[in-house]
């Protein structure tokens, strides 16, 4: 049962990962949970890890959602350029 360790053992810091990395570790972690064949301990600590690649996943997805949504319209509704999501335009 080697094959998710990179992504649930020694994956690293969840913070430094790409999105991409994340949601492949996140992948991973699904499909050993789904496949029922992992120890309860190591699947309370498999979710748990899911857990957190979740929610760095979420928090990289609202953060580019809100810098989409900072993109500056004209009056006619046409993208013009973008402004800093600090609001400082």
């Amino acid at each position: 049962m080697d094959e998710g360790n990179t992504a649930t053992g020694n994956g690293g810091n969840i913070e430094q990962m790409s999105f991409e990395e994340a949601l492949s570790a996140l992948e991973t972690i699904v499909t050993q949970l789904e496949r029922g064949d992992v120890p309860l301990d190591q699947s309370i600590t498999l979710y748990e890890r899911g857990e957190r690649l979740r929610a760095a996943c979420q928090k990289r997805l609202d953060a580019a959602q809100a810098r989409i949504e900072k993109i500056v319209t004209s009056a006619t509704g046409e993208p013009t350029g973008t402004a800093p999501l600090d609001g400082g335009a």
